[in-house]
């Protein structure tokens, strides 16, 4: 049994800063901060640069990391998680280090994607605003700004609408352009020129949604709210921020150390940065920038609290998820209807013969994702409709879910169909492990019913129960006004 005030480690291994956060949680769903801690590291110079990183870089990650293990023991930590964002995840050599982190830090490291991240971030976020600001999400977007990449999401009142990622870090950029810096003397307006080229697929999006509030994440932003002078408030004018922007573009590195007494790394990164939030900020009507000092850390500190307690933030996360799935849907051309019926009809399943299948709510959250999308294939070709749902919800970018989860979500929402069966000679099924195939199995079984009670994709079964006739079968009592005999 856990204790309820167990005091737990996130730890980061960023590109350019390795930090850990240790706290205290409580069981109301709140935390008390014990330590945060630090060290520099050059793995995302090396990654951006070569996509390797150096064995110089791995020992001293290695080094670095072992001492945040002693700081956990001191604390006496046993429950802890440690990720690794977009500096490990794109080196080609990624695995080796994860090892060489766990034989010498005795430290396991997650590897985790742009979404994944985004989605701690966000549960940070909203706990935050909740408490904190009490800001409404609503007609937002939220920038957030890594040293690999920024991460842009926009809400509106109905929930979270779109989300995208864009290789446009501060870091990345510096080391994509370095070379053309000494070539030119209007470098900011280089760096300005290739931001607009990557932010393209965006551009319709901000012009379409009325965004009142910009929200922005990040370590570099606490450098803008010391030069700003507003670290209390977390809060940068609109004025303020353009004062600045056309104030940077003018100056030099070793200009911008003088000017605002910060170091050459934090100079460096300062420009891209700016110009980039400049970019966004300038397509909105926001009259400002929010800039709560949010980190993906406490974002697994929350998340480890809701693992060890039941919180409505479960609830909030799983709504965000959702949300943005059906603007996938959307942007496929669903059946809105019909796929909202599936989707109802699919939960009522899974939780009507839980005492069968036994899994939990997670796996639940990939059914209700796989009965969303299941049809999404018909946008490509209405000929083996399914193969395409699978390939669709493979490619894309769903808040919170690794790799290894969208490929289980393809595959769920692939033998959603009466011919299509899970075999061996499907490659995609045949690579998954037997857990992972006895989970596919179950919830494309669901799924298969829910869709059958649709066929007509006129919603006539109103309600239905589970009738249990012999240990090796189930029967269900529909009920319906209307002619079903198509549906059963």
């Amino acid at each position: 049994m856990k204790k309820k005030n167990e005091v737990v480690a996130a730890i980061n291994v960023g590109s350019d800063f390795l930090r850990m956060s240790i706290a205290q949680l409580h069981s109301d769903g709140t935390l008390r901060i014990l330590e945060d801690t630090s060290l520099p590291n050059n793995i995302g110079k090396d990654t951006f640069t070569t996509r390797r990183i150096s064995p110089k870089t791995i020992n001293e990650t290695c080094i670095r990391l072992k001492s945040f293990a002693k700081l956990m023991k001191d604390y006496e930590v046993k429950v802890y998680r440690a990720i690794a964002t977009s500096g490990l995840h794109e080196a080609d050599n990624r695995d080796y280090i994860i090892e060489q982190i766990r034989l010498i830090a005795g430290i396991h490291v997650e590897i985790v994607n742009n979404l994944q991240e985004r989605f701690l971030i966000y549960k940070a976020l909203r706990n935050y605003l909740n408490e904190v600001d009490h800001i409404d999400l609503a007609d937002s977007i939220i920038a957030n700004i890594t040293s690999g990449g920024v991460e842009v999401s926009m809400y509106a009142a109905d929930g979270l609408k779109f989300t995208e990622h864009l290789k446009l870090g501060p870091l990345r950029l510096r080391e994509v352009l370095s070379s053309l810096e000494a070539k030119t003397i209007s470098f900011p307006r280089i760096m300005e020129e290739y931001i607009e080229s990557k932010i393209y697929l965006l551009k319709p999006k901000l012009k379409k949604m009325p965004i009142k509030k910009f929200i922005c994440l990040g370590g570099s932003l606490s450098i803008l709210l010391q030069i700003t002078k507003m670290e209390q408030q977390a809060y940068i004018s609109k004025e303020s921020f353009d004062n600045l922007y056309f104030q940077v573009r003018d100056l030099s590195s070793d200009q911008m150390i003088e000017a605002f007494n910060i170091t050459l790394a934090e100079a460096e990164l300062l420009l891209p940065t700016i110009l980039i939030i400049h970019s966004l900020l300038s397509r909105t009507k926001a009259k400002g920038i929010h800039a709560p000092m949010i980190t993906n850390r406490q974002g697994i500190l929350y998340g480890l609290i809701d693992s060890l307690h039941e919180i409505q933030r479960k609830t909030n996360d799983a709504n965000d998820i959702i949300s943005s799935v059906w603007y996938l849907a959307e942007k496929y051309g669903v059946d809105e209807k019909h796929a909202a019926y599936v989707e109802k009809m699919s939960i009522e399943l899974f939780e009507k013969t839980w005492k069968y299948h036994k899994l939990g709510d997670q796996e639940k959250l990939y059914l209700q994702v796989a009965a969303i999308l299941h049809d999404s294939g018909n946008y490509v070709s209405l000929s083996e409709h399914s193969n395409h749902s699978s390939d669709i919800i493979r490619s894309q970018s769903i808040l919170g879910f690794s790799d290894k989860e969208l490929e289980l979500i393809a595959n769920i929402a692939k033998y959603h169909t009466t011919t299509m069966i899970p075999t061996y000679l499907d490659q995609s099924y045949y690579v998954l492990s037997h857990t992972e195939k006895i989970l596919v199995s179950k919830l494309s079984s669901i799924l298969k019913i829910a869709e059958s009670m649709d066929i007509s994709h006129k919603q006539k079964i109103s309600d239905f129960e589970i009738l249990s006739s012999s240990d090796d079968e189930l029967h269900l009592h529909l009920i319906s006004n209307k002619d079903i005999i198509l549906e059963k």
